[in-house]
Order: C-alpha cells, then sequence, then structure tokens
C-alpha cells in the first residue's frame, strides 16, 4: 500500500458512489416500511439485523472490530502507526418509527465507502481511520437523544445511560445484552485526531440554493422538556364547564404557547410539541392528566435561556387559569456547537477540490457529532435532501449528492489520517 500526502490528493481518489448507494438500499430493506421508508427503533431486533450486517461487510473490507459498554460499534481499519490516535467517522443506525432511508446511515455507511475506497486505491494511512454506529441517536425510543455519543463525551454517566427506559419498561443495558451488543470496551477516554459525520441536510436550504456540499460550522443548541398537566378526571356530561379542571385544555394552550414562543424568535429559533399522551383517553371523560413533550431550538444560547424563561412563566400562568398542577422537567439540554475550524476547512477544502458548490451551514438537528464535539476536533458534511424532508418515509437524495458528500469525506479523512505524530 502507498502514502498519500495532502498535497497528492486529487479527484482520481474517488469512492464509488453505486456501490455506496446500493449498499444504502440494501439496508433500507431491513424494517422497510410501505411508503418506502424504514423502522429501525434502537436496540431492536431489525435494529440488531441492521448492525449485524454493516459488521459484517466491514470485517469483509479488513476492519477490526470492537463493541463498547454502551453498544457504540467501533469498526477500524489499520493505519502505518496503530498507536497513533485515529481519523474518526460515523453515525447511528437507528430510525425514527417512520424514518427515512438516508437519516444517520448515510454517515455510518459512507464512512464504510472511505475505507472501502482506501482499500480500491491501495492507500495506507499513517493514521488508523474508524467508522462508528453511535447507539439510540435519535432517541424515539429511549429518550434522550445522542445518548450513547453522550456517555462517551462524559455528558452522561454509563449508568444514566444503560438505565435508560422503553415504554415497556426495558433499559438500554437491557436490550443491548439481549441482542448481543453489550460490549466490554469502556464508553469514552479515547484519544481521537479528529472526526467528522456525514449527513443528509434534513432541511430546505442546500437544495433550494442548489448547492451539493453544506459545510457545517455550528449546530443549535437544544433544549427538551417533558411535561405534566393534571387536573380532574369527570364525567362530560354531567360536569358543568365552568368547574372543568381539563388537562387537555390547559395543554393545548401550552402548545399554542410553545408555538408563540417560537414564531416570537424568529427565523432561527425552532418549537415543537411532538408527543402527547391523554389519560384517560376515554370519549366521555373530561382529561384529567396530560403528557407531553416540548424541544426548543436555537444557535445562541442566551435565546434558549430567554425561551425557556417564557416557557415556564406561561405554564405558570396557564396552570393557575385552569386551575390545574404542574411538572416541568427538562430532560436533555446541550448548548450550541461551534465545530472546529480545522476539521471545517478540510471539509470545504474537500468540496472545492472536487468542484462541488458548497456554502457554509448551521445544523439545525442534533447529532452524535456535537457531543463529539466536546471531547475532538469535530466537523459535519451535508448533503441536500429532496424538498429539505427529514424523519419521514419520504425522504429521499439522489445517488449525485451521496457519492459527492463521500467524496468529501474522503478527502476530509485522508487529509487529516495523513497527518504524522
Amino acid at each position: 500500500m502507498n502514502a498519500v500526502s495532502e498535497a497528492a490528493l486529487t479527484t482520481a481518489i474517488h469512492v464509488n458512489g453505486q456501490r455506496l448507494w446500493d449498499s444504502l438500499m440494501e439496508m433500507a430493506k431491513i424494517g422497510a416500511t410501505p411508503k418506502g421508508g424504514v423502522c429501525r427503533l434502537a436496540l431492536t431486533d431489525l435494529d440488531k439485523q441492521g448492525r449485524d450486517l454493516i459488521v459484517q461487510w466491514a470485517k469483509e473490507a479488513g476492519c477490526t472490530v470492537s463493541v463498547d459498554q454502551m453498544g457504540n460499534v467501533f469498526m477500524r481499519r489499520a493505519g502505518r502507526n496503530n498507536d497513533l490516535p485515529p481519523v474518526m467517522t460515523g453515525s447511528h443506525a437507528d430510525s425514527q418509527p417512520t424514518g427515512g432511508r438516508f437519516d444517520g446511515i448515510y454517515g455510518v455507511l459512507g464512512g464504510l465507502e472511505v475505507i472501502r475506497s482506501l482499500n480500491d486505491h491501495g492507500i495506507q494511512t499513517e493514521r488508523p481511520v474508524e467508522t462508528v454506529i453511535w447507539t439510540n441517536e435519535e432517541g424515539s425510543r429511549f429518550a434522550p437523544a445522542m445518548v450513547a455519543s453522550g456517555v462517551f463525551a462524559g455528558v452522561f454517566t454509563l449508568d444514566y445511560g444503560l438505565s435508560r427506559k422503553d415504554v415497556d419498561g426495558k433499559t438500554i443495558g437491557e436490550e443491548l445484552r439481549r441482542i448481543g451488543y453489550a460490549g466490554e470496551l469502556p464508553c469514552g477516554g479515547r484519544k481521537i485526531h479528529a472526526a467528522f459525520e456525514l449527513h443528509i441536510e434534513q432541511g430546505p436550504i442546500l437544495e433550494a440554493e442548489n448547492k451539493t456540499i453544506g459545510v457545517v460550522t455550528d449546530a443549535q443548541g437544544q433544549r427538551w422538556y417533558e411535561v405534566v398537566l393534571t387536573g380532574q378526571e369527570a364525567h362530560a356530561g354531567p360536569t358543568p364547564m365552568p368547574r372543568r379542571r381539563d388537562a387537555l385544555l390547559g395543554a393545548s394552550r401550552v402548545v399554542q404557547l410553545v408555538n408563540e414562543i417560537g414564531l416570537r424568535h424568529a427565523p432561527l429559533a425552532c418549537a415543537t410539541v411532538g408527543m402527547m399522551q391523554v389519560h384517560p383517553n376515554s370519549r366521555n371523560v373530561i382529561p384529567g392528566r396530560v403528557f407531553f413533550t416540548i424541544d426548543f431550538r436555537h444557535p445562541q444560547d442566551d435565546v434558549l435561556a430567554q425561551m425557556d424563561a417564557e416557557l415556564r412563566e406561561g405554564i405558570v400562568r396557564i396552570a393557575e387559569q385552569g386551575r390545574l398542577e404542574t411538572q416541568v422537567e427538562q430532560i436533555f439540554y446541550y448548548a450550541p456547537v461551534p465545530f472546529d475550524k480545522a476539521c471545517v476547512n478540510s471539509v470545504r477544502a474537500a468540496a472545492e477540490r472536487f468542484g462541488y458548490s458548497n456554502r457554509e451551514i448551521v445544523s439545525g438537528a442534533g447529532h452524535d457529532a456535537c457531543y463529539l464535539a466536546t471531547v475532538a476536533p469535530t466537523s459535519m458534511v451535508f448533503v441536500p435532501c429532496i424538498d429539505g424532508i427529514s424523519h419521514n418515509e419520504v425522504e429521499d437524495a439522489t445517488i449525485e449528492w451521496i457519492e459527492a458528500g463521500a467524496n468529501v469525506l474522503l478527502h476530509a479523512m485522508l487529509e487529516r489520517a495523513s497527518e504524522p505524530g
């Protein structure tokens, strides 16, 4: 195998776009949904099936595979000096209940394609190269999102991560053991030279501006809340309107409040109520208890704090009006993330080397790279998705975009993996 210097990087060194596309389509068969999407919730049998296939492909590409205590899967291609910290990439293989074929898995298989392409071109990197499957990025089965990369980065303790429960009371730790991905490798504490995550944008900006590559400079901060409003269940017929303590009415007013807060801090703010459970959920009973979630996002931490204050003040007011009891818990928070300038520059240089149209962009979604950025120099590569639609079965992209993103990832990683110790 030959080493490649930064000066020797040319577009002759590229990925096999068709092979990457075929791998994505093969993975999309696992958990396929009627509308063309996927459902591979974290640590289900379908998630195991997807992990097993990726691990098989990684071993066929000559990688060694290890699994840590949170079930994160590390697939390593050896370098000339394996004592040096690796250059890392990867994303997640779990999906939303009605997820798409590219969210997360594109970053995992894009990393695998980098390794396959290095093999194709006979290139030996100075440093090891790794692609990773991060456990439970979506947070749709186990809250909060990105919990395993959070444990890796030291944001959460291992006990906290393993103890997260789904709606049936099953924990991450129990489900990792059940599907055979409860590894022994410590979660975190590893040195990483540089890290990149490849992802579809999940928004409309790149496609609308006819840009092929998003050079991600920052990620929005987020606050997630779980809220319980408690009133009093009563018969829907005999109970007069003025005497009611209707928890669902109060929850509806909070939903309106959340939307108003988002609009008040437009255009960068996002505010969403995405999940609601009504008790007793009977057609002729006034709801006595409502559980729901709130998601706030903004790239400025002071604005996020203001949104938090407005929410809490508003919930108190609404509860007093409806004579309701309240419980508001912020279950997830991370500050806006500035990505490493050197890694950002590597992405930009790779995009320009291939002649891809590009622009700087801020990620509106949370990604494992956001936690990884707290322990290693990190950046991201975005490609467009059709109509900006994601977390949806109709999520789609073109093979040209998919190939372009992987080419940028290959060159960004190869540049950093060629650096000596």
